[in-house]
C-alpha cells in the first residue's frame, strides 16, 4: 500500500532532533511522501516553520541532497537550506517554501501559465550556463540502464516477453545527447517539484528533488518540465518555450538540440514506465499506475520523431497495442 498521510508517524527521534537544535516543543504535522523512502513533515513553533525530511539512512543516502542544495543556493537560486542535520538519523531541517506548488496553482488560476513557465526555462537557462561540478556523468551506461527498465518491470507487468534488440535500438540514439559540455541535470524538473515563492526574479521559483542530479544534456531538465506526467502542456507552450531557451541560448545548434530533447524526452518516458510499475509490483503504491495512460500518450508522440525510427520500429514489432494501456491494478 502506498503511504498516506494518516499513517505518516513522526520519527521516534526527532522531538529530541529538533529540541537539540532550537525546535523543542514544537508541533509535527504530516506533510508528504515521495517515489522514495524519505518523508517530510512540517514543523510548527509559533510564527516560526520548517519542514522535516526523515530519510532512513540505511535506505536514503542524503549526502547528495545537500551538496547539491548547497551548489544551487551559492548560485543564486532557490533551494531549500538546511537548518539541522543529523545524517545518523537521517534527519533533516529544512528551510519552509510553504504550500504553493506550480502544479496546483495553476490548477486554481491557469493565467499564470506562460509566465511562471517561462520563469522555469529561464533558470534551466541560467543554470545550463554554468559548469557541472561535483555529480557524476549521466553516460551511456546510466541512460541505457533506465531504458531497461521498460522491458525489466513493465513488460512482464503485462505478459509481454522482452524480444531482442531493444539495447541496439537505442545504441545508435546515445552519441547525439552525449555531444557537448554537460550541464547539472536534476532530473525530476516539473511543475509539482517547483515552489512559488515571494521573492525576485529567478529566486522566485523554488527547486525540490534535485539529490538524483547528475552531468548530463541540458535538453533532459526541459523535457522533463514540458512533457510532464501529472498535468498537460500544451504543444503550442512547448513549442513556445523551447524556442524561449534556444533564444537564451544563442550558442546552442538548435537542430542537435531538439534532436537531442525528442531522445531524451523518450527515454524519460519510457523509463518513467518501468519506474511506475516497479512502484506498485515491487513496493505496493497502488497510485502510480494510474499515470501509464498519460505516460503512453507521451511516448506515442515521441516515438514519431524522426530520430527515435530504431525505438520506434521495435515497439511496433514487439509491443502489441494491448499492452498499451498501462498496469491494472489488483483490487
Amino acid at each position: 500500500m502506498a503511504t498516506t498521510l494518516s499513517q505518516m508517524i513522526p520519527p521516534a527521534s526527532a522531538p529530541a532532533f529538533l529540541a537539540a537544535h532550537g525546535w523543542g516543543g514544537a508541533r509535527i504535522v504530516p506533510l508528504a511522501g515521495d517515489a522514495s523512502f524519505r518523508r517530510y513533515f512540517r514543523v510548527l513553533d509559533g510564527n516560526r516553520t520548517a519542514v522535516l525530511m526523515d530519510a532512513p539512512p540505511d535506505k536514503e543516502d542524503s549526502t547528495p541532497f545537500l551538496a547539491i542544495g548547497k551548489q544551487l543556493h551559492g548560485l543564486g537560486f532557490s533551494a531549500p537550506q538546511p537548518l539541522a542535520v543529523d545524517l545518523a538519523q537521517g534527519l533533516i531541517l529544512l528551510e519552509d517554501f510553504g504550500d504553493d506548488r506550480v502544479g496546483p496553482v495553476l490548477a486554481r488560476d491557469a493565467t499564470r501559465e506562460f509566465d511562471i513557465y517561462a520563469t522555469a526555462v529561464d533558470i534551466l537557462a541560467a543554470l545550463h550556463a554554468q559548469p557541472a561540478t561535483g555529480v557524476a556523468p549521466y553516460d551511456r551506461t546510466e541512460l541505457l540502464r533506465e531504458a531497461r527498465l521498460f522491458p525489466d518491470w513493465y513488460l512482464p507487468a503485462v505478459g509481454v516477453s522482452e524480444a531482442p534488440g531493444y539495447d541496439a535500438a537505442w545504441e545508435g540514439l546515445w552519441p547525439a545527447v552525449l555531444a557537448g559540455p554537460p550541464v547539472l541535470t536534476l532530473r525530476d524538473y516539473h511543475a509539482d517539484n517547483l515552489m512559488i515563492l515571494d521573492r525576485p526574479g529567478l529566486r522566485g521559483l523554488g527547486l525540490l528533488d534535485y539529490q538524483d542530479a547528475l552531468a548530463g544534456h541540458p535538453a533532459y531538465d526541459l523535457a522533463s518540465l514540458l512533457q510532464d506526467i501529472r498535468r498537460v502542456v500544451s504543444p503550442a507552450l512547448e513549442a513556445a518555450m523551447l524556442d524561449r531557451y534556444l533564444a537564451a541560448r544563442p550558442a546552442t545548434d538548435p537542430v542537435a538540440f531538439r534532436t537531442a530533447y525528442a531522445i531524451l524526452a523518450a527515454q524519460r518516458n519510457i523509463k518513467i514506465l518501468g519506474v511506475f510499475t516497479r512502484l506498485y509490483v515491487r513496493d505496493g503504491k497502488a497510485g502510480y499506475p494510474t499515470f501509464h495512460p498519460r505516460l503512453w500518450e507521451l511516448v506515442t508522440a515521441n516515438l514519431q520523431a524522426p530520430a527515435l525510427a530504431p525505438v520506434a520500429a521495435w515497439f511496433a514489432a514487439h509491443v502489441p497495442a494491448a499492452a498499451r494501456h498501462g498496469v491494472k491494478v489488483a483490487a
